[in-house]
C-alpha cells in the first residue's frame, strides 16, 4: 500500500508538469530593472530619437565626439534622468517618473562615452562653455547671424539653399535656449552643418558671439506656440 501511494504520488507530479499552458522548459524573462546590456538598454529607451548608432534623427548625435568633448557625464545622467521640461526629452530615471534605474542611467552614460567620445574630438582646439556665463545680446545676435549663419538659413532665417528654417515658431518651441547653445556649437554633423569652427573658414565664433546669436534665435520664438494667426480678424459673428 505504501508502494503504491507513493507511486501515485510521483504519477500526480509527473502530471503537473505536464499542464495545459505552463511554460516549457527555458530562459526565464529578465525583469526590466535587472538589464544591465548597454547595447538594450539603449535601444529601448534612446535609439528611437537619437538613431540606432548615436548618429541623430529627431534629436541630436549622440556618436557625436564634438558633442561629448563639450558636456560632462553629470549632464548627460541629468539629461537621461529627469529629461528636458517642455520639450521632447522625456525622463527616464525612476525619481523622475520614468522605466530606469539609477545604475542603468549610468550604464547608458557610460556605454555612450566609451564607445563614441574621441580624446582628439577638438584637434587642440579650445571649445567655447557649454553653458553660457551671461545672458547673451540678441541685437549683436543679429549682426552674428548674418555672418556664420545666413548663407545656409538665409538671410533672415527662413531657409536658404542648403538649409531649412532656423526661427520657425514651432521649432524653437521645442528647444531650449541651452539646447540653442548646443547646436550652435557642435552643429548637426549628420544634416551636413557645422561645428562652432567651421560656419566661416578660419573663424570661429567666440564664446560671446554664441551667446549673442543664441539670444537672437531665442527672440524669434513665439509667445504662444502653435497659433500661427495671432493677429488675425475675427469672421463676423465668430465667438471671440
Amino acid at each position: 500500500m505504501i508502494l503504491g501511494a507513493l507511486g501515485l504520488a510521483v504519477l500526480a507530479l509527473g502530471g503537473c508538469e505536464n499542464l495545459p499552458g505552463k511554460p516549457g522548459p527555458g530562459p526565464e524573462v529578465m525583469a526590466p530593472n535587472d538589464i544591465t546590456d548597454f547595447e538594450t538598454l539603449y535601444s529601448r529607451n534612446c535609439a528611437a530619437c537619437h538613431g540606432e548608432d548615436g548618429k541623430g534623427g529627431g534629436a541630436l548625435a549622440l556618436a557625436d565626439p564634438v558633442y561629448l568633448a563639450i558636456v560632462d557625464d553629470a549632464t548627460l545622467r541629468r539629461v537621461a534622468t529627469n529629461g528636458i521640461p517642455g520639450t521632447a526629452m522625456s525622463a527616464f530615471g525612476h525619481s523622475a517618473g520614468g522605466m530606469l534605474t539609477d545604475a542603468q542611467v549610468g550604464i547608458i552614460v557610460t556605454g555612450i562615452r566609451k564607445r563614441w567620445a574621441k580624446e582628439d574630438a577638438l584637434q587642440g582646439a579650445t571649445p567655447p562653455p557649454y553653458t553660457a556665463a551671461a545672458p547673451g545680446n540678441a541685437g549683436h545676435g543679429a549682426e552674428v547671424y548674418a555672418t556664420y549663419c545666413a548663407s545656409c538659413h538665409g538671410p533672415a532665417g527662413h531657409g536658404g539653399p542648403k538649409a531649412s528654417s532656423i526661427v520657425n515658431g514651432s521649432f524653437l518651441a521645442l528647444l531650449t535656449d541651452q539646447e540653442l547653445r548646443t547646436l550652435v556649437i557642435v552643429g548637426r554633423p549628420e544634416l551636413g552643418a557645422p561645428d562652432w569652427r567651421n560656419n566661416v573658414a578660419g573663424k570661429p565664433m567666440s564664446p560671446q558671439e554664441i551667446s549673442d546669436v543664441v539670444a537672437w534665435l531665442a527672440a524669434q520664438r513665439p509667445a504662444f506656440p502653435g497659433q500661427p494667426y495671432p493677429n488675425a480678424q475675427k469672421e463676423a459673428g465668430e465667438s471671440q
